[in-house]
């Protein structure tokens, strides 16, 4: 499902910020933002932007120059949206009247209105990822990794609700696939195929570990893998690794395009001599209440003694989510991670 960076939501609750006379905190969806008092109530609708929009620039959000005021070479000029703390109250994304919104039409409640408002994400380029030659899109319908925040879509909770799961570290890197069909041994990054020329580490990992030859040797065809690509000069290095590493988080059977289960991927992972992202629970039924109870499990650091990105959760057995629009997942972000990394 692509992400909603703006959308048309209202706002369910209000509450007050202690030892604060003129900024309140008001909920939308599972999300909390401070916003001057006053100036929204409950019922209202308004217009939500999430953490990591990219704002342009304009005079209607100019009062973010001071804060959130970026020139980047990738990105151009804009206004970045992150996690803040306001008198000690966490503040994630933007809310604004739905007045900003063109007044040529009447807008629905969760419409995304990400390209009206011309809303970008903010992204960086990824040190690695650029560091190879491109030859195309990802190829054979292989999905880009990307999974839907509790925040944003607290109605996960109630697809989960029973379910068998797991949960586990979300790894700070850069997504990496590598796949083997039709006799053919590929490497992609997070949006696009990369040659083989001496110049891609994604490339030279895979050589080094003999991913190919040992795909082919346990004829494991029709397969996509995808993890967290870690190391230097990927992000901060907040693992501390000394070595490139690739951490496995999903296999695809590309016969059927479909994930496969938990036990079957730690198979092929020990078989493959390929870490998978760190398993840090597995339950026989889902019982976490609350985006708050699930934001409380996200926080911890790695071995390294950072602050970890955060947790991601799965059904032990992949299932379709009609919030998702596809395979059932989710992710929760480490709010510390957010504030201090």
């Amino acid at each position: 499902m692509k992400r909603k960076l703006a959308s048309v939501q209202y706002v369910h609750n209000i509450t007050p910020i202690e030892g604060a006379d003129n900024i309140e905190c008001v909920h939308v969806l599972g999300w909390k933002c401070v916003a001057k008092k006053n100036e929204f109530k409950v019922g209202d609708n308004c217009v939500y932007f999430e953490v990591d929009s990219f704002l342009p620039i304009c005079e209607q959000y100019e009062f973010l120059r001071k804060s959130c005021y970026k020139n980047d070479s990738f990105m151009g000029e804009g206004f970045r949206l992150k996690t803040q703390r306001f008198r000690g109250q966490i503040s994630q994304g933007l809310i604004l009247s739905v007045s900003i919104l063109p007044s040529d039409r009447v807008y629905s409640l969760g419409e995304d209105v990400t390209h009206i408002l011309q809303v970008r994400k903010w992204e960086i380029e990824e040190t690695v990822t650029s560091s190879g030659t491109i030859i195309g899109e990802m190829p054979y319908g292989i999905p880009k990794t990307d999974e839907l925040r509790v925040q944003a879509y607290p109605e996960l909770l109630e697809e989960f609700a029973g379910l068998k799961y797991y949960i586990s570290t979300k790894m700070d890197g850069t997504s990496v696939t590598m796949y083997w069909k039709d006799g053919k041994f590929g490497v992609c990054g997070r949006n696009y195929e990369y040659a083989d020329d001496g110049r891609c580490a994604m490339w030279e990992y895979a050589k080094q570990h003999q991913i190919e030859q040992r795909l082919r040797g346990n004829k494991l065809c029709d397969l996509a893998i995808q993890g967290e690509f870690c190391g230097g000069g990927i992000q901060k290095n907040r693992l501390r690794l000394q070595h490139p590493e690739w951490y496995v988080f999903t296999i695809i059977d590309l016969k059927t395009n479909k994930r496969i289960e938990l036990e079957r991927q730690q198979g092929l992972c020990e078989l493959l001599g390929l870490h998978m992202v760190p398993i840090e629970e597995v339950g026989e039924s889902f019982n976490y209440h609350s985006v708050e109870e699930l934001l409380d499990r996200a926080k911890g650091k790695y071995a390294s003694g950072m602050n970890k990105e955060g947790i991601v959760i799965r059904p032990v057995i992949p299932i379709y989510s009609k919030v998702a629009e596809g395979p059932l997942s989710m992710k929760v972000l480490n709010n510390e991670y957010l504030l201090k990394e």
